[in-house]
Formats: C-alpha cells, sequence, structure tokens
C-alpha cells in the first residue's frame, strides 16, 4: 500500500505535468527527441520543387512522368530513465530530499514519454542495478514506473553510474533518449566513468540530470557540527561557528559541483540542475527551449 503522503505527492506531478504536456512541454519533447529512422510512406506524382533525388525511376518509367517516393520518420521511441537510488538521494534542506526531486523529475519525463507514444523504461541502481523495468507504453505502465521510483528502497548505498550506463548498453541495443538522473557524488565518478558515459552518449541521446540541495553548499549556523557520509556511514566533526571553516567548505563543495559541469561540457553531454527547492517542470521547459534554440 502507498502511504497517503506518496499518494498526494504522485498526483501533484500527474496533474502538473499532465497540464504541461498537453500545451507546452508535448510539442518541444517531439521535436527535440525525434524517432531513430524513417519508413516508407507512399509515392506520389512529383510537383516542382520536390527533391529530385526522391524520384523513383522504375515507377517514373511505367506511368511516363515522374513520380516520388514519401518516407516518415519513425516517431515511436524508448526513454530510458536510469535514476540514483544511492543513500545521498536521502539528503535534503528543502521540503523535498534529492530522491523525491530525482522520482519527480523522472515521473515528469515518463508522462512526457508516454503521452507521445513513446515506450518509457527505468533502471534504478545503487553501486549496483538494483531493479530494472523494461520499456512499455500504455498509462498503466507510466504509473507502476512512478510508484516503484517513489517507493523503492534500494539494498546498497553506494553510487556506481558505470553499472548503470553499462546495463543500459546491454539491454537497449537500439538508439534511446536516456535520462541519468543523479547527484553524481561518488568517488568514481573519473575519466574511467567518463569515457563509459561519453561512449554511451555517442550511441543514445544521453542526458544527465544533476539533483542538488542548497544545504550541501553551506554549514548549517554555528556550534560543532557533525556531517555524515551517507553512503559510507564516515563522521567528521567541524566548527561551523568558525568563519574559516565555513568559507574552506563552501569553497569545497562549489567545486565538485563546478567539477561535475565542466566534466560533462567536456564530454559534450547536456547537464540539465535541478536544485531540490526548484521546480521539475520548469527546469525540463528551460531545458527543451534550450534544446530548440540550439536546432535552428
Amino acid at each position: 500500500m502507498l502511504s497517503p503522503d506518496i499518494i498526494k505527492k504522485i498526483k501533484k506531478v500527474h496533474i502538473k505535468t499532465g497540464r504541461m504536456v498537453n500545451t507546452i512541454m508535448a510539442g518541444q519533447y517531439r521535436s527535440i527527441f525525434r524517432g531513430a529512422g524513417i519508413e516508407f510512406e507512399e509515392v506520389r506524382e512529383y510537383t516542382p520543387g520536390d527533391d529530385v533525388k526522391s524520384i523513383d525511376w522504375k515507377v517514373s518509367a511505367r506511368m511516363g512522368k515522374p513520380f516520388i517516393k514519401r518516407y516518415r520518420e519513425e516517431r515511436e521511441q524508448v526513454v530510458m530513465l536510469l535514476v540514483d537510488m544511492s543513500a545521498s538521494g536521502r539528503f535534503g534542506t528543502t521540503d523535498s530530499v534529492k530522491c523525491e526531486t530525482a522520482a519527480e523529475i523522472a515521473a515528469i519525463l515518463a508522462f512526457n514519454a508516454i503521452r507521445n507514444n513513446d515506450k518509457a523504461g527505468a533502471i534504478l541502481f545503487t553501486d549496483q542495478v538494483e531493479r530494472y523495468i523494461p520499456p512499455k507504453k500504455g498509462s498503466a505502465h507510466v504509473w507502476r514506473l512512478i510508484r516503484e521510483i517513489f517507493t523503492f528502497q534500494p539494498r546498497h548505498t553506494g553510487t556506481d553510474i558505470v553499472a548503470a550506463v553499462d546495463f543500459l548498453a546491454r539491454v537497449c541495443r537500439k538508439r534511446t533518449v536516456a535520462f541519468l538522473v543523479s547527484d553524481f557524488l561518488t568517488e568514481s565518478f573519473d575519466r574511467s566513468t567518463t569515457l563509459r558515459i561519453r561512449s554511451a552518449a555517442r550511441k543514445h541521446e544521453l542526458v544527465s540530470v544533476l539533483v542538488t540541495d542548497p544545504g550541501e553548499f553551506h554549514l548549517p549556523d554555528g556550534g560543532i557540527v557533525a556531517l555524515k557520509d551517507l553512503e559510507t556511514g564516515a563522521v567528521r566533526y567541524v566548527d561551523a561557528a568558525d568563519r574559516t571553516t565555513r568559507q574552506r567548505f563552501q569553497a569545497s563543495r562549489q567545486a565538485v559541483h563546478d567539477r561535475i559541469l565542466q566534466t560533462h561540457k567536456a564530454m559534450d553531454t547536456d547537464c540539465i540542475e535541478m536544485p531540490t527547492d526548484g521546480d521539475a517542470a520548469d527546469a525540463l521547459v528551460r531545458y527543451f527551449h534550450y534544446r530548440e534554440r540550439r536546432r535552428r
């Protein structure tokens, strides 16, 4: 049974997303994430302005006048959601913790896919892939996806992005639109990881979603503060009243954040920033606008 709080969150996402998908998001999603191929549609008589390369010479010779072949884009595609379920997702200093924000943005993307007749699936991972939900169509399936993402209880605490990306390569042979939703707070986010992500991005349409929380960048006011790494369990104590300590902490956290963004830029991979105190739907709309401008 889903708790009343979870049901309330899912309904909120459903109502808001439904409105945006039917207005702004739908057209942007279709124009940005196109199908992977084309298929034959019809042969019709040539009209001035048609591309002469499309002329079907066999049909034209038989009919005594020029005809062209017409093709249409294969609209249907697969959208895979790679969602980081590691323990660092339980951190939060706003109304939502990071894992809830990740679940919300994944739900919005799943609704977009289903509303546009695409298949949607999910890979839920920690330091290993813990659950794989094969891509399917239909409203019942998207509800299953959302329920799984909002309620999943991981067995492990760590993060292994390579494991998720490698799993994607194994289960999705054809080109796929894949969203990697994570805070990217992992010691393994190094050269080997970036090489795997870059390799996946060459085969698939890979977009990262960087989930952050404002509290990650600042220490609480005053006193001795215990800082616990939720993934390793390690605890260290700092004097939050000391100005130098606070400045060093802020600079260190900002440097980590900047490095993640710079690494994505170096990989030529899009990265959507999603803070827990932001609006997931608005963040996606801004990204869709950005992609549309870039296509022009």
